[in-house]
């Protein structure tokens, strides 16, 4: 067994840390697979719980834009990833390490210093939202954005070199363009009228985020034609970048670009996991349609093996 660094512990309301491993795994292995869900804050309460915290003034009935943004799905598809893993390869261990902090207040995928120019380059949202504007908020938000990236490298460094990562999200069925301003509720359910809706661009069931804005590919090729295979055993096709570009401001970049070949982000499209998809409510998960995906996620990723 390998020497590393002391693994971090669950933080309330920040992160959950779950730990898996086999069978014949020793009870003290460092993670052979970290599963990360920085958008793990999925649950109405997640949302509720900062807001009744937060004095800044909020749009009216943000919570539409909490759940239409956030991962509904990732984390039950990461703990089935990782319960198949451990069945599979009964020597390693998994950990899966979930935000708790909801984005639509402050996002831990982001690198908080960068300009606007650079979210909207990325494609992505903002690291603090617009609409957090009392410095106690802002104090409150940045002391567990700090605590979760402190959990993550720590769990990095416990894993790493020998192990490996999955950054796991889930993306809504179409890129919905609108502004992220003090009218996002409002101009969001303009967007998902229902002879609006199918006007939007329709997303590849999966997307693997692991190309630069240069073209650089970090992804680790075994487990990305190992994993297209699989899918598409199973009527999933695997797209390779065509949603976003891998970008600087996320912190995902950071990953990849220190573990070039060691890490794989990956979108889900929220549709293929919560049955049924309803953007403005907290989704059910399908079990059944987790487990289809899960089975060919978890037997591309011991690839990396």
């Amino acid at each position: 067994m390998r020497d590393a660094p002391a693994f971090p512990s669950s933080i309330h309301d920040v992160v959950d840390v779950e730990r898996l491993r086999g069978d014949a795994a020793p009870a003290d292995a460092a993670p052979d697979l970290l599963i990360e869900i920085p958008h793990g804050a999925t649950r109405t309460v997640d949302f509720t719980r900062v807001e009744a915290l937060l004095q800044s003034p909020l749009p009216h009935a943000l919570v539409d834009f909490f759940h239409v943004n956030t991962d509904a799905g990732a984390p039950e598809l990461a703990l089935a990833v990782a319960r198949r893993f451990v069945a599979l390869e009964p020597s390693r261990a998994v950990a899966i390490l979930r935000c708790r902090v909801p984005r639509t207040f402050m996002d831990c995928n982001r690198r908080i210093d960068a300009s606007p120019e650079d979210f909207k380059a990325g494609k992505v949202t903002p690291g603090l939202m617009p609409w957090i504007t009392a410095p106690d908020d802002r104090a409150l938000l940045r002391g567990r954005y700090d605590a979760y990236l402190r959990a993550v490298r720590a769990a990095v460094a416990a894993t790493m070199p020998a192990g490996a990562m999955l950054m796991l999200h889930t993306y809504a069925p179409r890129t919905v363009d609108v502004e992220v301003d003090e009218h996002i509720v409002r101009n969001l359910r303009r967007a998902y009228e229902p002879a609006v809706e199918p006007t939007w661009p329709l997303r590849p069931e999966v997307d693997l985020i692991g190309r630069g804005l240069d073209g650089t590919s970090y992804l680790p090729m075994p487990v990305v034609d190992g994993l297209k295979t699989a899918m598409s055993a199973v009527g999933v096709t695997v797209a390779d970048g065509e949603t976003y570009p891998l970008h600087p401001s996320t912190m995902a970049w950071d990953h990849a670009t220190a573990w070039p070949g060691r890490t794989l982000c990956m979108e889900v499209r929220r549709d293929l996991v919560a049955d049924p998809f309803d953007p403005f409510v907290e989704m059910s998960i399908g079990e059944p349609k987790v487990h289809r995906l899960a089975a060919p996620l978890a037997d591309a990723l011991r690839r990396w093996w």
